[in-house]
């Protein structure tokens, strides 16, 4: 065989292991390729099963923890439980291995509700964890706050943050903690306004006024720091609605954490401007509804990678976890043709551990 031929032999090869391992149903570590210093390749979903919400940290031990709005697996015959905030943990955002649940039982400081949307911080030797506590047309949903000393739990829980009626916001899910200068900020907010506020140091209360920073037409928010500017990620549309779901990522920027968020039209957030990012693929394959990204982060060869859920357009009755590529153009990002990749290509480079 020609030295030159190895290149393409290589790579076929890695291929079809892609292609065998993603066609493996029932597997609860799943791994397109193998971790090392080169970049993997890879094929969506990075998880096959349900996992609304994503979301990010990295951990002090180098490792990547992913926590979701609660799941029963029951329906993809996995385990006959339910997981109040499953972690699952990688060394490279495509390999993920489920390793428990963030909360032990269901908190009890609401009559009702689902666990939803939760959102991990690594902060001063501790993980901050908030939840959403909800039903579905809950007229008084709150957010919650749990503590652990690791990111793979257990957490324990602190209880009420507050509820809707208590801080003046309707619909108070979709909890992120964001750290600006030195202090603690929550960004929360469903359709009804996306606002923040001042918390303590130690996370578990609210110290000043809240602001708002987006419109009606937003939830599942994250806030991004990118040289002079903050960048609002945030999903619009029907977030749960299977293959007819209308989810999709627009974005805002600012030179201020508090804003104002304006998009490429110069149109603010607060008027319900935004930049689409990403949305559903076109045709009758691919994903749809793709949305409620987690943190964003940042590979070892200065790529950035974004993690959200959306629905397999076969396999519409679950929110599978998907990894994509952002560039950033003129100070904006972009994701290839405005939608998710479903083919093997490039992913995240890590140096081995």
């Amino acid at each position: 065989m020609k030295e030159s031929s190895l290149p393409a032999v290589k790579f076929v090869c890695r291929l079809l292991s892609i292609i065998v391992l993603y066609c493996l149903p029932g597997q609860f570590t799943y791994a397109q390729s193998a971790a090392s210093n080169e970049t993997s390749i890879y094929q969506n979903p990075v998880f096959r099963h349900d996992f609304p919400d994503p979301n990010l940290v990295k951990a002090k031990d180098g490792f990547f923890y992913a926590y979701s709005t609660q799941a029963n697996w029951k329906r993809d015959s996995l385990e006959d439980a339910t997981h109040f905030i499953p972690i699952l943990r990688s060394a490279d955002l495509i390999h993920w291995t489920f390793i428990g649940n963030a909360l032990q039982k269901k908190p009890d400081w609401k009559s009702e509700g689902g666990i939803w949307a939760p959102d991990a911080t690594y902060y001063k030797g501790k993980y901050y964890l908030y939840y959403s506590f909800s039903t579905w047309g809950d007229p008084n949903p709150g957010v919650g706050f749990a503590v652990s000393d690791k990111p793979e739990g257990p957490f324990t829980d602190k209880g009420k943050l507050f509820l809707s009626k208590e801080i003046g916001v309707d619909n108070s899910i979709d909890p992120v903690l964001i750290i600006d200068g030195g202090k603690l900020y929550l960004i929360w907010g469903s359709f009804h306004g996306i606002y923040g506020v001042p918390l303590s140091d130690d996370g578990a209360s609210v110290t000043g006024d809240k602001f708002q920073i987006a419109g009606n037409a937003y939830e599942g928010s994250f806030v991004y720091k990118r040289g002079k500017y903050y960048y609002y990620f945030g999903s619009t549309g029907t977030c749960c609605e299977g293959v007819k779901s209308t989810y999709r990522v627009k974005v805002g920027r600012a030179t201020s954490f508090k804003g104002p968020y304006i998009d490429k039209d110069g149109k603010p957030l607060l008027e319900n401007g935004g930049t689409l990012l990403l949305q559903g693929n076109a045709g009758t394959t691919g994903f749809v509804g793709p949305g409620h990204n987690g943190d964003i982060f940042t590979d070892d060869a200065g790529n950035t990678w974004m993690l959200y859920h959306a629905f397999d357009k076969v396999q519409g009755y679950k929110r599978m976890m998907l990894l994509d590529k952002i560039e950033w153009i003129n100070d904006w990002p972009y994701i290839l043709n405005e939608e998710p990749s479903f083919t093997p290509h490039q992913g995240p480079v890590f140096k081995s551990k």
